[in-house]
């Protein structure tokens, strides 16, 4: 059995264990099984930007979210400080994505779960949605996020979790979730649209690493990344110089950088193209394990999802509207 399936497991059966009591009367809390009033807005962790913006579409006012990891921090290799800690001993659920994604935090999610709700967003997720790289060791993809369909399947993840927590509130976040599905079935047609506008002999995405392949699978691109799927990988000369030969012979125009992955990768390859007499640019920054600067469009996930189809079918020489999808993209 894989480790991220037990590791799953094992945080399911913890969560699972703390179960609540009918609410109260009183309409500004509930009443937990363990004592202690559930206050409104509930106080919730949530460990990176994709996850954090899922539990306020689906939770709304009644929530009030603490998002560890922020834009241009790499889940892969964070390990939760004394901050990150204490934020989660002050929130009364935590979610996080999964699927080892936030692997370095798993012995402080482990803790955590003994005494308070802790869910996985990718819990529901089909396992025939999801990708199992040869080079991964046996684990799955993570990056689901970037397949907007395959994603949305987490959001009855989180509003199954927030009403078995608060339960007197279930209808209100089963009508959140519904309007919030809507608004990502939109946004996974654009990406279809978007990236169909490419010329086929075109759709060659090399991005920083290996976060961009349910992108590729979702919307037709053929995806390389420098790196693993993990960025702790170390992307070898042997794998430059493929990628080189490949973007010379396909007479591909643009590779891009990742907002949360060093650059210094992308600019070996661009300067290992150059070497051989093709032109070619940096196409873009895209959003890859975290989203823009909290705030701004791009700091949600439809803003992140809009800025990478409107960014890579742009480059690419497809068409896309300069502001995106809703005309909200930052010049």
């Amino acid at each position: 059995m894989r480790r991220l399936f037990a590791f799953a497991l094992c945080l399911s059966f913890l969560a699972g264990c703390q179960t609540k009591e009918t609410p109260s009367s009183d309409k500004a809390t509930n009443q937990p099984q363990n004592g202690k009033q559930l206050s409104y807005p509930i106080p919730v962790a949530a460990t990176v930007g994709m996850v954090a913006d899922l539990v306020k579409n689906v939770g709304r006012e009644y929530v009030a979210v603490t998002q560890i990891m922020g834009s241009g921090v790499d889940p892969h290799m964070h390990k939760a400080s004394r901050d990150d800690v204490q934020s989660i001993m002050n929130a009364d659920i935590v979610f996080y994505s999964g699927l080892m994604l936030e692997g370095k935090m798993a012995d402080t999610l482990i803790k955590v779960s003994r005494n308070k709700p802790v869910f996985a967003v990718t819990e529901l997720i089909d396992q025939k949605t999801l990708l199992e790289p040869e080079d991964f060791n046996g684990h799955y993809d993570p990056h689901v996020w970037m397949d907007v369909a395959a994603w949305s399947q987490c959001v009855d993840a989180v509003k199954d979790a927030l009403s078995q927590v608060d339960p007197k509130h279930s209808d209100v976040y089963q009508k959140n979730a519904a309007d919030y599905k809507k608004q990502l079935a939109q946004l996974h047609q654009y990406g279809l649209k978007t990236m169909q506008s490419v010329p086929e002999a075109s759709r060659i995405l090399i991005t920083s690493h290996d976060a961009f392949n349910y992108f590729g699978r979702a919307y037709g691109l053929n995806v390389q990344g420098i790196q693993g799927i993990s960025t702790e990988s170390e992307a070898g000369l042997k794998r430059i110089n493929e990628l080189v030969d490949m973007l010379v012979a396909k007479n591909i125009k643009a590779v891009f950088v990742e907002s949360s992955v060093s650059k210094k990768n992308i600019s070996a390859l661009i300067d290992g193209v150059k070497a051989q007499g093709h032109d070619i640019r940096i196409g873009g920054e895209l959003f890859s394990d975290a989203m823009g600067e909290t705030g701004t469009y791009e700091g949600t996930y439809v803003g992140m999802l809009d800025h990478n189809f409107t960014t890579v079918a742009r480059a690419l020489g497809g068409t896309a509207p300069e502001k995106g999808m809703q005309g909200k993209l930052s010049p």
